[in-house]
């Protein structure tokens, strides 16, 4: 499964559910980088996602975007070919 990085805060709801839906289709182990405990790493989100808003989730290298982003690829059926394709 590939490897899945979050950008979150301690205290997003939206956060808590992208976790629990990626948690759900297997993904054991999620990079959280907490933007509000390292702001400077705010900066970095933003400037590789070009968004401000919280969570961003990257799959591999690949941008999903956040929980709303997240929940449609899933009802798309694009969340599971995407986590199992090969790292």
């Amino acid at each position: 499964m590939k490897k899945v990085v979050m950008y979150s805060t301690q205290v997003c709801p939206y956060c808590q559910m992208a976790e629990r839906l990626l948690k759900s289709r297997g993904v054991d182990q999620i990079e959280k980088i907490l933007i509000d405990r390292e702001p400077a790493r705010r900066e970095e989100m933003m400037s590789r996602t070009g968004r401000r808003t919280v969570p961003q989730v990257y799959i591999g290298e690949t941008h999903v975007g956040g929980y709303d982003d997240l929940s449609a690829l899933d009802r798309a059926g694009g969340l599971m070919p995407l986590l199992e394709a090969a790292a």
